[in-house]
């Protein structure tokens, strides 16, 4: 359906087609609470004191990103929280989002050039210069940093509350998770970790370990779905040799399995570990590469009260040698859950903020006592706090039952490259009479959603940008689930979620480059989010 036919079919939404300046009328919590010391001349003891503790902060914080998505809502929680980034959906409209106004074409490589140009360019750091409490510095959060952005942080004043660099850059390797997950008994799926030249050396070292000829073989770096090959003959092997041969790789065997995404903190005070969540992988209506991963959902039966323990506790294992290493604060975790076996393995580590940070810190844990990401702030505060974490984790494991979310990263599947003209908003969704997904009012985000009829819409790309094969369009979030399990095991898209990708996709229209290649575009080419 034509973006014209839809308002046709429901001429009421007609009004709000363009999005009517910037007016957005939902308030945040704790941006408006009176500035107050916690002035207990002792250490945070519960939530109730920690909850006071950051609805009265005066420290300014900043989240800086391509988008806001990742800690999107937060600065419901937190005072004086607020997001600089590159693009911004709500075009002004947002009051805690900051996006500078003059910004020069450059083609970015990374996620982290594009934070590095916010930091130093005169209207962020305008911007970033209101002042801070005797003594404090302004605190900067990111899913993307380097060496470069801790020297710039340095200079400017910031602190940077974060792992350095190199350790994370360390952590990040495949191969080291492996190897941490095996010293406290959190174990892989059965792999082995080799150097090979051809594809003989490979079958070589996959009898050897016993993996059968099935395989799957995983570089040390790389985004979800772009270094994970699935080999099981030697066509396979020359398919993705390249990026393999000689160099050190974890092979593992090919098992059914079901991954499960679990964020933590790792505090002074133990392993705050968060809700698990399914993730949605390879979907081809969402992501052109396979085993990518486009979205998660959250609802209780994601895992078993048998599993939710164990794979807990294999969470809580690598926090704690994490910790030996030197790391501290926020972490995601992919666990593997064979089908067959019911066994819990580590799948990979992402050191850093995620992908599923935004359902985080909407589950009932969050709304009942703080966001998963607030233990995090905690550990970079000036503040000393005492808290029983495992009583923590027991209770946000009773409140998992009671929650259900679902998100979708929507990536341009078709190898085209265009100059968008026309693109959905950002904003509430829900569906008309007619059943067609209409968009409704302006929104700050999604944590008015009532049920399964309303969706929330975060635009990435809009006019004036450019869309290729694999650019995030946007996000969506809604309440309710978005997969289903077929009778063949695997997980497919229910037909709501097809709709609702379909809707959003239709109010997307743009105009060809002339002579462009599809696999390049003239625009800011780096991640807006990470797994």
């Amino acid at each position: 359906m034509s973006q014209t036919s839809r308002w046709e079919a429901d001429p009421s939404a007609a009004s709000v087609a363009t999005p009517p300046g910037p007016e957005v009328t939902v308030g945040t919590d704790a941006a408006y609470a009176p500035p107050r010391a916690h002035g207990l001349g002792r250490p945070l003891r519960n939530i109730s004191e920690v909850r006071h503790f950051f609805r009265t902060n005066e420290v300014p914080i900043y989240f800086v990103g391509a988008t806001p998505f990742n800690l999107l809502g937060l600065d419901r929680w937190v005072r004086n929280f607020c997001y600089v980034t590159y693009y911004d959906g709500w075009d002004g409209a947002h009051p805690r989002v900051f996006t500078p106004k003059h910004k020069p074409y450059i083609e970015f490589d990374s996620g982290e050039e594009i934070n590095n140009w916010l930091l130093v360019n005169p209207e962020v750091r305008a911007y970033m210069s209101r002042p801070a409490p005797r003594g404090q510095r302004p605190k900067v959060a990111m899913v993307f940093f380097d060496a470069e952005t801790e020297r710039i942080c340095d200079e400017l004043g910031y602190d940077l509350i974060l792992p350095a660099a190199e350790l994370r850059a360390h952590l990040d390797s495949k191969l080291v998770t492996t190897r941490l997950g095996n010293d406290v008994g959190a174990p892989s799926v059965p792999n082995v970790l080799v150097t090979v030249e051809d594809y003989q050396d490979l079958v070589r070292a996959a009898t050897t370990a016993g993996l059968g000829s099935d395989l799957v073989v995983q570089t040390a770096y790389g985004d979800s779905g772009k270094t994970t090959f699935f080999i099981d003959n030697e066509t396979g092997w020359k398919r993705h040799s390249r990026d393999i041969r000689g160099n050190e790789v974890k092979v593992m065997k090919r098992i059914n399995n079901r991954p499960v995404a679990v964020e933590a903190v790792l505090t002074r005070n133990g392993t705050v570990v968060g809700p698990f969540m399914s993730e949605l992988t390879g979907h081809r209506r969402l992501t052109p590469y396979r085993g990518g991963w486009c979205g998660n959902e959250m609802y209780p039966e994601v895992l078993t009260e048998d599993l939710r323990r164990k794979a807990g506790d294999l969470v809580g294992r690598l926090g704690d040698r994490l910790g030996a290493e030197g790391y501290r604060g926020f972490f995601e975790v992919d666990v593997l859950v064979d089908t067959d076996t019911d066994e819990v393995y580590l799948g990979e580590l992402n050191p850093r903020i995620s992908g599923a940070s935004s359902i985080t810190n909407v589950t009932a844990g969050a709304y009942a006592d703080i966001p998963l990401f607030a233990f995090h702030l905690l550990e970079y505060f000036d503040v000393d706090f005492a808290l029983d974490v495992e009583e923590i984790n027991e209770r946000w494991r009773e409140l998992a039952a009671a929650d259900q979310w679902s998100q979708m990263v929507i990536k341009e599947t078709s190898p085209i490259v265009q100059l968008i003209t026309s693109a959905a908003p950002t904003g509430q969704y829900s569906y008309n009479a007619s059943g067609a997904l209409v968009y409704r009012r302006a929104a700050l985000d999604w944590h008015q959603l009532q049920n399964e009829s309303e969706a929330f819409y975060l635009r990435i790309y809009g006019a004036g940008d450019y869309r290729w094969k694999g650019a995030d369009l946007g996000v969506l979030v809604t309440k309710g689930r978005l997969q289903r399990r077929a009778e063949d095991g695997t997980d497919t898209l229910t037909i709501r979620a097809k709709h609702l990708i379909d809707s959003i996709r239709e109010q997307y229209a743009g105009l060809p480059l002339a002579g462009a290649e599809a696999s390049t575009a003239p625009v800011a080419t780096a991640p807006s989010m990470a797994k």
